[in-house]
């Protein structure tokens, strides 16, 4: 199978034209998601419109260059759209079962949601009721899907899945961490009808595409920021040759229209995208976000709004921090394109 680590871009900008339009964010989130309730973002211009970079906070150098390495894809070429619009879930995370309702009308028209499970200091009988409300609240035709970011082990998942099956899910997302886990997962939950999907096990690992290897899923949740952009991505997804669904980063509207190129081109029939996460927050970097209408988000570039930028704008110390974070990565990343082109492995 042909190495498809991600290209490192063969002209990577020089850092002072990456700095010219850089601008930091803080955007206010509706509810914890991912422990976090302020989502920060680098934002700039390239030759084809706006652009993002902003890995995790935690996430050290190394693993941030396919960051930026996403940032100039997007910024720097002309990717064409598959369609027009996606179709996207609501995102409903670990909230009390009562609040579910209330949280799924921002996501209009949406037939399928995702819902976080396994929350640290929440339990199994929290998670019931949680995915319970969310089909009550969307119908016996919604598809529900849970993701627990790998936080059970083999034995909790096997469990665990066996009370949420009843649900008719969707898939469950990541219920653990190892590929190996899920390869064991898989084959005991098939009997349940409960399919398996990677996510961490493709954007946070060494070869992306293990997880096909091994069978250890029967569908990949792809990030375009994590996957080094639309091009590395699409390159991960064809490869698989499993159906794929594309996700956010708790990106700001600018990162939702990366993903929006690439589910447009890249995406499984009949599934719907994660990219709706512009409803998350309080805050956008534009005035247009991208927000789910009649269960879709548009195919397009957006725009920030100059205002918006400035409302939202990170403290001078989370910016100067960014900036350096900006200069260190792109060293890593200059320095990986100066090498030689490495073979593809037969």
């Amino acid at each position: 199978m042909p190495d498809v680590t991600p290209p490192t871009p063969t002209v990577v900008p020089e850092l002072p034209d990456l700095l010219a339009t850089a601008r930091v964010v803080a955007l206010p989130m509706r509810v914890r998601f991912r422990g976090i309730t302020v989502r920060e973002a680098l934002v700039l211009r390239g030759p084809e419109g706006w652009t993002e970079f902003s890995p995790f906070v935690e996430y050290d150098d190394t693993e941030a260059t396919a960051w930026l390495r996403a940032a100039v894809d997007f910024g720097w070429t002309r990717h064409q759209p598959g369609a027009d619009s996606v179709p996207v879930n609501a995102t409903v995370p670990a909230i009390p079962a009562e609040d579910v309702a209330d949280l799924l009308r921002r996501y209009p028209g949406c037939t399928t949601a995702k819902v976080k499970v396994a929350e640290p200091g929440t339990s199994i009988e929290d998670d019931v009721a949680r995915v319970a409300a969310v089909r009550r609240a969307m119908g016996e035709d919604a598809e529900v899907r849970v993701d627990a970011n790998g936080l059970w082990d083999l034995e909790e998942a096997t469990a665990a899945l066996g009370r949420l099956a009843p649900f008719r899910l969707q898939y469950a997302e990541q219920p653990v961490a190892s590929v190996a886990d899920l390869a064991a997962l898989r084959a005991r939950v098939a009997g349940l009808g409960v399919r398996i999907a990677a996510d961490e096990s493709v954007r946070k690992a060494a070869d992306p595409l293990a997880v096909a290897r091994a069978g250890a899923a029967d569908v990949l949740v792809v990030k375009a920021q994590p996957l080094g952009g639309v091009t590395a991505a699409q390159a991960v997804i064809t490869e698989a040759g499993l159906p794929s669904v594309v996700s956010s980063a708790i990106d700001t509207s600018i990162g939702l229209g990366m993903g929006a190129f690439l589910a447009s081109r890249a995406m499984a029939p009949g599934y719907a995208a994660g990219l709706g996460t512009a409803a998350m927050f309080a805050g956008d970097v534009t005035a247009d976000p991208l927000l789910p209408i009649d269960g879709r988000i548009a195919v397009r570039r957006v725009e920030p709004d100059p205002d918006l930028l400035d409302r939202w704008a990170a403290s001078p110390e989370r910016t100067a921090w960014w900036l350096a974070r900006l200069g260190r990565v792109h060293a890593l990343l200059a320095a990986r394109s100066a090498q030689p082109t490495r073979p593809s492995r037969p």
